[in-house]
């Protein structure tokens, strides 16, 4: 039973994400990601303007006029939404948690995708395959996406890219495109990325939290992986181990963006308390300019 608190934080996300989708990237995530190809739709007399190189010699000669070719765009497409529900999504110090942005974010873009009719599905992972739902088209199966996104509750609490993106690949056969939304706390999945790149268009999401990169002077804490559930204490009043606590934060993205140069793939980076429209918009119009 879903209690009314969740149907109406249910309702909040879909008119907030229809309407971003709708008004805001719905254009741009149509010309960002093109269908497979073109097929003929019909014939129309040829009008000023039109491309001589459409028209149709054969109609043309028997009808003694000049009819150009239509053609429409073969569109549909599906789209994959490939979620890290690991234990450090629930990390949030600037007004929501990792997981909350994801829910907001993927919610966005299975609108996106249903409004220029492609096909969506969902797959929730942690250290394991938590919950698999099959792509579909409709705003009803949009609002069953976000259910699972914040609903779904993990029996796992670490992050296995690897074992997810090897799911992924057994699992949907036709080439898709594939947003993989994780803070990315995992090792040993460079080979299986480098395989799933090659059989999806695969763009990674990089959901981070600005703590992660700097900590406050506030004396003797004690920090916890929320995945491991190792435990450590750092003097955050030495600049030595908060400079040290950056430094190797940084090495680890720096090391993780490396790897996605090396297989020619475009990251979007969003962090919590942060509007996530703009680095969309920032890679929608990036990958337009490529097409």
């Amino acid at each position: 039973m879903i209690s009314m608190e969740l149907l109406n934080k249910i309702r909040r996300i879909k008119i907030r994400t229809s309407h971003l989708a709708d008004d805001m990237l719905s254009g741009q995530y149509h010309t960002a990601f093109k269908g497979r190809g073109v097929e003929f739709e019909e014939v129309r007399p040829y009008q000023i303007g039109d491309d001589v190189r459409s028209i149709d010699w054969n109609v043309t000669a028997r009808y003694g006029e000049p009819y150009i070719k239509l053609f429409r765009e073969e569109r549909e497409l599906t789209v994959m939404l490939l979620v890290d529900l690991s234990a450090s999504q629930g990390l949030g110090t600037h007004y929501q948690t990792k997981r909350e942005l994801v829910t907001e974010l993927g919610a966005t873009l299975a609108f996106s995708a249903i409004k220029n009719n492609d096909k969506v599905g969902l797959n929730l992972f942690t250290d394991g395959i938590e919950k698999s739902v099959p792509a579909r088209k409709g705003s009803r199966h949009v609002l069953r996406l976000i259910l699972e996104l914040l609903y779904c509750s993990p029996i796992g609490s670490g992050t296995n890219i690897a074992a997810a993106l090897e799911h992924l690949n057994r699992t949907v056969k036709r080439r898709s495109i594939v947003f993989l939304i994780s803070d990315f706390q995992d090792n040993g999945y460079e080979n299986v990325l480098r395989i799933a790149r090659r059989k999806h268009d695969l763009i990674p999401v990089v959901v981070g939290d600005r703590r992660e990169f700097e900590i406050p002077n506030v004396g003797l804490v004690e920090l916890r992986d929320a995945e491991t559930g190792r435990t450590a204490t750092l003097d955050t009043s030495s600049r030595r181990h908060r400079e040290l606590y950056a430094a190797h934060a940084r090495q680890t993205a720096e090391k993780r963006e490396e790897l996605f140069k090396k297989l020619k793939m475009d990251p979007i980076h969003i962090n919590t308390g942060d509007d996530f429209v703009d680095p969309l918009r920032k890679f929608f119009h990036k990958r337009e300019s490529r097409q």
